[in-house]
């Protein structure tokens, strides 16, 4: 929404300006994909709301699974944007949550909360949360999407987020954790140029969420302090990090400090070297972001298959010509042959 006021609190450019008066210019096209439910595509998708009151929706992914259906991974995935820009139907979104659904074989729901400064953080982490109550609601096989129904394994729940999703993301395992969720295991945690703060206010954080001091005080900018943390639900954590990313640093002393927590699970990190923030988004057909799709790709499979749980001779189908062979619960796997489907 463009606004009277000449007053620039933030001047983002070329994304968005914020002004004093609480309005924002959001300077680039919002352009969107639709959501194709073709049955012959790689990758279906279609949109749902999940919240009748406020309109909150999400867009669901499923790739083409074979006949007859088998549960599958899911993934929940919360998109970027500084809390002021982004949708599912976007097509960095939609095409990176796409592609990830098709390498690793999972069922992925992308949710489209509603964006700040007109509704006001934290109104984004709990629309993404009441999201994922109405996926998690599908456990027992009769929630209101056939899709998920069907597909989804909530033995293997992965969560993720890019940037601002992955604060959010984390926010949800937080969430989940202090909740004691049943029948619903949430394996791992994707952090992907993760947004968190550090010791000076983080001011337009402060302006879009008016009850937080901006600092590390607050817990979802400094999760350490959140004595919640112990219980976070997810297993594993991946950090992925990029070197000239401007939330780097601060992206890695979370790291440390969730190392050095109360929370027992494995906590893992990874960095592109000589690439910005979100540069699998804007280039996703370059060397690096083929990379990290393929990192994440392990992440969500090679976390879910339990080796002991394949026969003597099961088989991981790959990308390319060669396979993966367990025997006795060991496994081989090359660094770029990442593992899409299982075979009993």
């Amino acid at each position: 929404m463009a606004s009277d006021s000449k007053d620039i609190a933030f001047d983002y450019s070329p994304y968005f300006r914020l002004y004093t008066d609480a309005q924002i210019d959001r300077l680039i096209l919002n352009q969107l994909v639709s959501p194709s439910d073709d049955p012959k595509s790689v990758v279906r998708s279609k949109d749902v709301v999940t919240l009748t009151e406020s309109g909150v929706s999400a867009r669901i992914f499923i790739p083409n699974v074979r006949d007859p259906p088998r549960k599958i991974p899911l993934l929940v995935y919360i998109h970027g944007g500084a809390f002021v820009l982004g949708s599912p139907a976007n097509p960095p979104f939609h095409n990176f949550v796409s592609s990830l659904v098709e390498k690793a074989n999972v069922i992925a729901v992308s949710v489209d909360y509603r964006l700040a400064p007109e509704n006001p953080l934290p109104i984004a982490f709990d629309d993404s949360w009441e999201a994922f109550q109405w996926v998690i609601s599908h456990v027992n096989g009769n929630g209101p999407d056939p899709w998920i129904n069907e597909y989804a394994d909530f033995g293997r729940v992965f969560l993720a987020g890019e940037s601002a999703g992955a604060n959010i993301a984390h926010d949800v395992a937080i969430r989940a954790g202090e909740n004691k969720l049943q029948g619903v295991e949430i394996v791992g945690l994707l952090l992907v140029h993760p947004f968190f703060g550090g010791k000076e206010e983080d001011k337009l954080y402060k302006t879009l969420c008016p009850a937080s001091s901006g600092c590390d005080d607050d817990p979802r900018l400094n999760p350490a302090v959140d004595p919640r943390l112990r219980t976070m639900a997810a297993h594993r954590v991946l950090f992925c990090l990029a070197e000239k990313d401007f939330l780097r640093e601060k992206g890695r002393a979370y790291y440390e400090e969730l190392k050095k927590s109360e929370w027992e699970g494995e906590v893992e990190i990874m960095e592109t070297e000589g690439e910005g923030h979100g540069f699998h988004l804007f280039n996703p057909d370059s060397e690096k972001a083929l990379d990290l799709m393929n990192q994440l790709a392990a992440f969500l499979i090679m976390k879910n298959q339990d080796p002991k749980n394949c026969n003597r001779n099961g088989r991981l189908g790959i990308l390319g010509t060669d396979f993966l062979l367990f025997d006795r619960g060991q496994f081989l796997i090359k660094y770029q042959d990442i593992a899409f489907e299982l075979f009993q």
